[in-house]
This record gives C-alpha cells, structure tokens and sequence, in this order.
C-alpha cells in the first residue's frame, strides 16, 4: 500500500492511495466551502439534484443502467463536516480493473461518469429541472427533521448546537428543513455556479491503478474545476470554552429514557497537535471502549446509565460524553461521569488499563485501512486540515509511545463546556 498526495493546481488536489489488497476501486470528488447559514442547505441539496441526471443520462433509470455497465458500480452523492466547513460531492465504488471480464477498463468510465454527473446535469430553460429541486428539497426536508427520531444522536447534536452556539460549527450541515422546502431551481442553479467556481476540490481514489492513469482520467472528466482557486478550509478551535461558567442546558420532549450529554473543549488539542495521540488514549480510557472507565464502573457497577460512551471530534477539538439515564438519576450520573474524568487526571489507572486503551486505538485505526470507505474518509480529511495523507502509519506509531503521564496531561487539558439534559415531561 503506497500514498500519493498531489497537487493539481492551487486549491486542487488528488489523493491517492495505490493498492491491490481489494477487489473494487474508490473514487470521489469532494467540493469544500465555508459552512454559512445563508448557503448549507443549497449547497447539501446540490448532490442530491445533481443524482437525479445529467445531459446524456437525463432520469434515475438511465443513470441506473449507466451503473450497471460498469459491473454494478456504486455511486452516490455525500454531504460531510470538517469543522467550519461543508464538503460535498460524489463518491462511486467500482470493480478494480483486474477482475474485469476481457481487460475492460472500468476506471476511466466510472470517473468520467462522476464527472458527468457534477459538470453536466440536466437542465431546463437554462437551470435546474424544478420537479427535481421540488421533490428533492422536500425529501432534504424530511431528512432533517427526522434527527429528532434518534434521540441519541439528537442529544448529542443539540449538546453541540448550544456549546458552539457562538460559532458556525453549530449550523446543520444539512441546512434549514424550510430554506430546502422553499428552494427554486434559479436559485440552486446560482448556488451551483458559485461552489464549482469557489470551492477546495479534492479527489481522491484508492485501488490498483498508477498515479499517472488516474491523473490523466481526472484530467478527461474534470478540466472546469483544474484551474487555480483560493479556497481555504476554515476550522475554528477554541483552547477553552468561551463562557466563565459552565452552562447547562434543558429540553422537554415525549421520551421515557433521559439523555445526559457532557461537552468538553481539549484545550487546543486538535487535528496534528503533538498530543493528540495521547488524547486519543484518554478518550479511550475514559469512555471511548467497552474497557473503559464510563462502561465498567458508571454503567456496569454503578448501573447509573443504560449506555455511557465518549467520542472525540479531533478536527473541532471537542469531547463528548453521551449517556442514557432514568430522569431521576441526572445529578448522581453527572458526578459519577466527572469522577471518572478526575480519576484520570489523578493518574488512577494501571498500566494494564493504559496498554488495553493504547492497543484499541492503535486497532481501530489499523483496522481502518482494511475498507476502502474509511480510508478515503481519512485521506479526505487529513488533506483537507493540513496533514499529511501519505504518511499511512505514523499516528499509530505515535499512539504505541503514549505514557501514563501523557494521558494525565492531556486529562488536565480537557475543561467542560456545556452539559446537556434530554427529558420527558414527567422528569
């Protein structure tokens, strides 16, 4: 396995990863923008009107067939967050060209039809097909006010919309249910020309082919977008939360199982600072396993929550901790979730418990370079914050030579931000 990271022009890269330890190819371009309320929902709308055909395959069933050609090929649109910025665009999984039936190249029409779909849709009177933009923007509607359907995930989203309340991060990166409802085909059709002309554009492909082939492929299918831009990626990290106190912050809803949700800011640690290995190892420890401190003692002997986890957003500089607790139980699941955390900032955890939290993340992210999705997730992104997608192995290297005291400092380092209750109207 061998990266390649490359620049096109300004503000236009490829990254590669060359392999052939799988049977199907990746490819997708992603367009990044600064996440802004007056144009996420326009901008997440674009890919799913975009799919819905271009000039040489005008309907759903057309493109469909186009798919099928190619030995079934999987092509989609994606709508992503990177800190204050919104990146979308297409991703196709294809069969990897040496499993193909009479040498039949499948990389350069799986790529030329990406670049057919993004460069060439199908229009009307010079603009979006509006049956497409109405019906898309009504099905772009639903899926946002179907957030509230997993009650997890919503506490978790709401917890970060009042934590970030002061900055864009906390904007929906699927934009406003009523701006998509409201959405005209001249107006996404502006908005369309604006983020070909205006956005980072990243490409990325993973599979057997050389860099050269693959260069030459984008160059075929996407010459309008190979020209210089200056498109920054905007990604705004606090060193601590931007209020004295910490705030906490209710909802009233028909649930019978309480969420408590906790948001700590890591102290500037984020994207390729010098400790985030060791943050990744506390993260671990604390509530980030089925090992860690949140399940074996909060959940499991304590029996304070149906589920406590943490996660990190490592590009924000955020912790999360998520718990499922019974409404009368709040306070005393809220200490007991704390106490865990200054437990490790006492350096109360034993070596086994340190070695057990170090070789889960060193497995997950070795893991993550056995699926072509996630690693095209990891390259995209690297790329995207500044880092260096060819180095394949060095963060877990780095995570191996985590100490005890790194993971104590780093347990210093995180201040809590916002705590978050979901209950019910009987809590």
């Amino acid at each position: 396995m061998e990266r390649f990271h490359k620049t096109l022009a300004e503000g236009v890269e490829l990254v590669m990863t060359q392999t052939s330890q799988f049977k199907t190819g990746v490819f997708s371009v992603t367009l990044t923008v600064p996440l802004h309320e007056e144009t996420a929902t326009a901008y997440a709308l674009i890919p799913d009107v975009l799919y819905r055909g271009s000039r040489r395959h005008p309907d759903i069933e057309s493109l469909s067939a186009a798919t099928d050609e190619l030995y079934g090929a999987s092509l989609g649109p994606a709508v992503r967050q990177r800190g204050e910025s919104q990146c979308v665009g297409f991703q196709c999984s294809f069969i990897d060209d040496h499993y193909a039936l009479d040498g039949m190249a499948v990389l350069e029409p799986a790529i030329s039809l990406v670049g057919e779909i993004l460069l060439d849709p199908y229009t009307v009177n010079g603009a979006f097909d509006g049956e497409f933009v109405s019906s898309e923007g009504a099905n772009l509607a639903d899926r946002i006010g179907a957030r509230i359907n997993d009650k997890r995930g919503w506490s978790i989203f709401r917890l970060v919309q009042e934590m970030c309340s002061q900055e864009r991060y906390a904007l929906d990166k699927l934009g406003d249910a009523q701006q998509a409802r409201e959405m005209t085909a001249e107006n996404l059709w502006q908005h369309y020309q604006n983020l070909l002309a205006h956005s980072h554009v990243t490409f990325y492909y993973g599979g057997s082919a050389g860099v050269d082939r693959v260069g030459q492929a984008i160059a075929a299918s996407f010459a309008p977008l190979l020209r210089g831009r200056q498109a920054p990626v905007e990604c705004q990290v606090l060193d601590k939360p931007p209020h004295s106190e910490v705030r906490e912050v209710t909802d009233v809803l028909d649930v019978t199982q309480g969420k408590l949700a906790l948001g700590f800011r890591t102290g500037g640690i984020a994207g390729n600072h010098p400790k985030m290995p060791a943050l990744m190892v506390c993260n671990a420890l604390y509530g980030g396993t089925a090992h860690s401190k949140l399940f074996t003692n909060v959940r499991e002997k304590m029996s304070l929550c149906y589920f406590a986890s943490s996660l990190l957003d490592k590009i924000k500089g955020l912790m999360v901790v998520s718990s499922g607790v019974e409404f009368s139980k709040f306070s005393v699941a809220k200490e007991a979730i704390l106490n865990q955390l200054e437990a490790i900032r006492q350096g109360e955890f034993t070596q086994e418990e340190l070695q057990a939290a170090i070789r889960s993340v060193v497995n997950a992210l070795v893991s993550r370079k056995d699926s072509q999705g996630m690693m095209e997730d990891d390259c995209v992104t690297v790329a995207l914050t500044g880092g260096d997608p060819t180095d394949v192995n060095n963060m877990a290297a780095r995570v191996e030579q985590v100490t005890h005291q790194d993971v104590v400092g780093v347990a210093h380092a995180l201040t809590l931000d916002t705590i978050y209750y979901l209950t019910g109207e009987e809590g």
